[in-house]
């Protein structure tokens, strides 16, 4: 269950160069700073964000004053990839199991924000992305297929096969890919899928795959939003 709204439990992901600040309960709702100080607050600004992506979700999220709201309630040791750029550690609050009723809330989140996602590709249709400081940076089209291939691998750690098809369309393989998210996660969270890889791999728990789902087209997200020129 979520949180009061003056009370969000947080998780700090700390790495050598940069840390994480993760909702607990709002997977995807994570930001990152050079330490736990910055993190917090990022997540604190991008609050509001956060709210607008969930405006038609109706899930009772409320973004906090300042930090004061947040408790933190772990810290993990971070890695190369933290330190890169990208969360890498599951809370232990992961693994916990997923009921009916967890499922639909995490189904009708990850829907909110491809929800969100398509609306920041259709905005900025026909526009320029502002590039990175060395010129660097991808195009819209190429945001979405890095999005879809990454949703594609991230199911390959719950052990779902996904066969790509050579002559599909862009836009349906998006939709299949999505719809192949939410069916592994209801099998996951059902217990109908191994618990380790073919070749012993470790395969995340239910709620670490939504976070890292939910983590990544969050942030490309907020990225076109903020490169739009």
């Amino acid at each position: 269950m979520a949180e009061p709204a003056n009370n969000i439990d947080v998780y700090l992901e700390i790495g050598d160069k940069r840390t994480f600040a993760g909702a607990i309960e709002w997977p995807g709702w994570c930001r990152s700073g050079r330490d736990e100080g910055s993190a917090l607050q990022a997540l604190a600004d991008y609050g509001p964000r956060y709210a607008s992506v969930l405006r038609t979700a109706r899930l009772g999220f409320h973004a906090p004053a300042d930090v004061a709201a947040f408790v933190v309630v772990e810290r993990l040791a971070g890695n190369t990839t933290t330190d890169f750029g990208a969360p890498d550690v599951a809370p232990s609050r992961d693994t916990r199991p997923v009921d009916d009723a967890e499922l639909r809330r995490f189904q009708t989140l990850l829907r909110a924000y491809w929800r969100a996602f398509d609306a920041a590709v259709r905005a900025a249709s026909g526009k320029v992305l502002r590039k990175g400081p060395r010129g660097g940076g991808r195009d819209v089209e190429a945001i979405v297929e890095h999005v879809r291939g990454a949703e594609a691998g991230y199911l390959a750690r719950l052990t779902w096969k996904l066969r790509k098809r050579e002559t599909e369309d862009p836009r349906e393989e998006l939709d299949r890919t999505r719809q192949a998210v939410l069916n592994a996660l209801a099998a996951a969270s059902r217990g109908e899928l191994p618990a380790r890889g073919p070749r012993g791999g470790v395969i995340w728990t239910p709620r670490y795959f939504v976070r890292r789902v939910a983590w990544h087209v969050l942030d490309h997200i907020w990225e076109i939003e903020d490169r739009v020129e």
